[in-house]
This record gives C-alpha cells, structure tokens and sequence, in this order.
C-alpha cells in the first residue's frame, strides 16, 4: 500500500468515524425531540452535536482540536458571508411577494413585535424598522453560538476531510446531502401527515445542496469555520425570525415560503452556479 492510499485510507477512516458518533449523539438528541418535547433547548443540544463529533474524532485520531481552521486573516469573507445570505433571503421574498404567494404586512407579527420592543405607541414602519435592525445586528450574534455548534464540525472537520479524497465539487455536495439529511427528522416531525412530505423535504434538501457550495467556497478561501458559522446564522435568522413572520400566509405559501418550499431553493441555486463555476475557474 502506497503513502498516499494510506493517507486516504485514514482519511475515510475518520470520516466515517465522525459519522458514526454524529449519529449516536444526535438520536440521542432526536429520541428527546420527536419522543418528547420538540423544544429548543433539545433542537440546540442537537446542533451541538457536529462540533462534539468533530472534537471526539480528533481525540481518537490523536489529532488536536486546535488543528481545526479557527483564524480568520481576511475579514472580507466574513462581510461576504453576511451580505450573500441576506440578499438571496430577501430576492426570494420579494418574488414570493411579487407573485402573491404571500403578502408582505403581518399584522399578528408587528403586534407582537410592537409589544416585546414596548412600542406600542410607534408606527408601524418605526416597529418594523427597529426589529429588523436588532434581528440583523444582535439576533445574528446570538444564534452564531448555535450554528457555530453545527460549523465546527460541518466546515471545520468534515468538509476539509472531505477535501482529502474528493473535488471541491464532490466535497460541496457530498457533504451538502449529508447535512440535509441530518435535518430529515425535523421535517417529518413538521409535515408528516400533511401530504406533502417529499415535496418539503426535496425543496429543503436542494436549498441545503446549493448553500453547502457557496459556504465550503467561502470556507475554503478563507481557511476558517467563521464566514461559515455567521453565513448559517444570517440565514437562519433573516428566514426563521424575519421574513416568514412578517409576510401573511395564503393557500400556497407553504408550497414556495420558508426554508421548505421552492422559492428560496431556486434562488439559492442560481447564486450557487456562480460559486461553483468561480471554484472550478480557480482550481479551488
């Protein structure tokens, strides 16, 4: 057996043994929130199970954790890493509006807005404004400490191990399916039952597909896990807690809204074209 056959030998040795204890530490974690209560303090125990797989398969590889690509030297892709998610989030409402399979203006979301900021005296566009600035600055920073959990091990480890035996183009969507299925259990607990199970999950398993080409990019020419940790965090919270709240639903919203439907997968596809021809040009 050659060097270079036994380094990648050991290469999906580790990998695998990374996937191995992902799984054992997140059924843990699934038991509790498909068996128990699906609360958050379950759903942020899980996303902390990357980064503990990732630090478990270093120790047993005798490899340490301060190997993990924790700098940051070009804060560009940082900036970049909150501008992207946030302009392909904001297209696809736009359209969603555009085309009304949704309206912008929930009244229950800037009632509720109004009374958590104390504003209830303010205008509606002061509340709107104000909530989303505080969303985008600190709700941003506060989830980073939940998509770091997952970042850690998802671009920190695996997409680097990844790397060692595949193409940028092979490890972006190998390690894009792997991530998408991981949230499988979350979607089934959403809309099993509804009728439209496949469809959700195709629609956020190509979204996960065409996001992982742009972070590992951007992960890989920055060489650090953080334009990755705040490009989720962006992500999460201009859909989760900004856009989906304040656009009132119809018949087929949920067949085009949120990180389930087709709207955003189509868009976050587009921009991913960019990103995978700039990675071949680039020999990345």
């Amino acid at each position: 057996m050659t060097d270079s056959t036994k380094t990648k030998h050991k290469t999906w040795q580790a990998i695998l043994l990374f996937l191995a204890i992902l799984i054992v530490l997140s059924s843990i974690c699934y038991y509790a929130i498909l068996k128990l209560n699906p609360t958050s303090i379950y759903i942020g125990a899980l996303m902390l199970c990357p980064a503990i797989a990732s630090f478990i398969t270093l120790k047993l590889t005798k490899r340490s954790i301060s190997s993990l690509p924790w700098r940051l030297k070009n804060i560009k892709y940082l900036s970049l890493s909150y501008i992207l998610p946030a302009c392909y989030v904001t297209m696809s409402y736009i359209l969603i509006w555009v085309f009304g399979f949704g309206d912008l203006g929930n009244k229950n979301t800037i009632a509720a807005w109004s009374a958590e900021l104390g504003m209830s005296g303010f205008s509606t566009s002061m509340v709107v404004s104000v909530m989303i600035l505080l969303l985008a600055i600190v709700g941003v920073v506060k989830n980073m400490g939940a998509t770091l959990g997952e970042e850690i091990g998802w671009r920190g480890f695996f997409v680097f191990e990844l790397r060692k035996v595949l193409s940028f183009e092979g490890t972006s969507l190998l390690s894009g399916f792997i991530w998408s299925v991981w949230h499988w259990p979350i979607i089934w607990l959403i809309y099993n039952g509804s009728g439209a199970l496949f469809f959700h999950i195709s629609a956020f398993t190509l979204m996960i597909m065409a996001i992982s080409v742009i972070m590992t990019y951007y992960t890989f020419k920055s060489n650090s896990l953080w334009p990755a940790a705040l490009f989720h965090s962006v992500h999460n919270i201009f859909i989760q807690k900004i856009f989906t709240p304040v656009t009132t639903t119809n018949e087929v919203s949920a067949f085009w809204m949120d990180e389930y439907g087709l709207m955003i997968p189509i868009i976050a596809s587009l921009f991913s074209l960019v990103f995978w021809r700039k990675a071949r040009k680039e020999k990345l």
